[in-house]
C-alpha cells in the first residue's frame, strides 16, 4: 500500500469525509474520544515513596494519541484534556479534577503534553512510526520532552535543587518510561503492518 505524506494512521483507518463540515466533526471527536483516553490511563496511578508525581500511563497515552492522530489533532486532544480537567472533571490522576492541578507541582508534566503530542505527530508525519528501526526515533523525543518540562516544573514549584529534582523527578520513572517507550514503539509499526494487510489500496489525501 503507498501511503500518502502527511497522513497519519487514523488517516487510513477511518475513510475522508467528502464535506469540509463533516470532516471537521469527525476531527473534533477524535479530538474528544483521546482526550477520553488519555483521562482514562490517568487512572492507572500509583506512588512511589521516593517523589510526589504519581506513576501513571500518561505518557503511553501522549505517545499513541501524537503518533495515531498527528501533530495538530494530537495537540488538541492533549488541550481538550487539560480544559476538561481545569473545568473539575475528574480526569487528572486519582479521578481529580480542578485548575489548581495545572499549577501545582504536577503541572508541569500536564502541560508538557500538548507539546510532546505535537513533537511525535509531526514525526510520525514524516512516517517514522511505520517500521520498527525508526519508531523509537519517534517516541524518544517526546518522552524526554515530557520529562524534561515536568521536572522542571517540579524544582520550581518545590524550591528543589538541580540534583534532588532529578531524584524526584526523571530517575523514578526511567524504568517505566523505557517500558512504556518500548511498547509504543512496537505497537505502531504493528498496527501499520495490519493496516496495509487490510487495506492494500492506496488511499487519497484528505482536502
Amino acid at each position: 500500500m503507498m501511503i500518502a505524506p502527511g497522513t497519519t494512521l487514523v488517516d487510513h483507518i477511518i475513510p475522508a469525509r467528502s464535506s469540509k463540515s463533516a470532516s471537521l466533526l469527525q476531527d473534533g471527536l477524535l479530538v474528544v474520544g483521546f482526550s477520553i483516553f488519555l483521562a482514562l490511563c490517568a487512572q492507572v496511578s500509583f506512588y512511589l515513596p521516593i517523589t510526589p508525581v504519581p506513576v501513571t500511563l500518561q505518557t503511553l497515552a501522549v505517545l499513541l494519541t501524537g503518533a495515531a492522530l498527528g501533530s495538530r489533532r494530537g495537540a488538541l486532544a492533549m488541550l481538550a484534556y487539560l480544559a476538561e480537567g481545569a473545568a473539575g472533571l475528574p480526569v487528572f490522576a486519582g479521578a481529580s479534577g480542578g485548575f489548581i492541578h495545572l499549577i501545582g507541582y504536577t503541572g508541569g508534566y500536564l502541560w508538557s503534553y500538548p507539546i510532546a503530542a505535537f513533537i511525535v505527530g509531526l514525526l510520525c508525519e514524516k512516517g517514522l512510526d511505520r517500521r520498527f528501526l525508526t519508531s523509537a526515533l519517534a517516541m524518544l523525543p517526546s518522552a524526554i520532552a515530557i520529562d524534561v518540562i515536568g521536572t522542571a516544573w517540579l524544582a520550581v514549584v518545590l524550591h528543589l535543587d538541580i540534583l534532588t529534582a532529578l531524584q524526584q523527578g526523571i530517575l523514578p520513572f526511567i524504568p517505566g518510561d523505557l517500558l512504556k517507550l518500548v511498547v509504543a514503539t512496537a505497537l505502531l509499526p504493528t498496527a501499520w503492518m495490519i493496516v496495509r494487510a487490510v487495506k492494500p489500496a492506496e488511499r487519497r489525501p484528505r482536502a
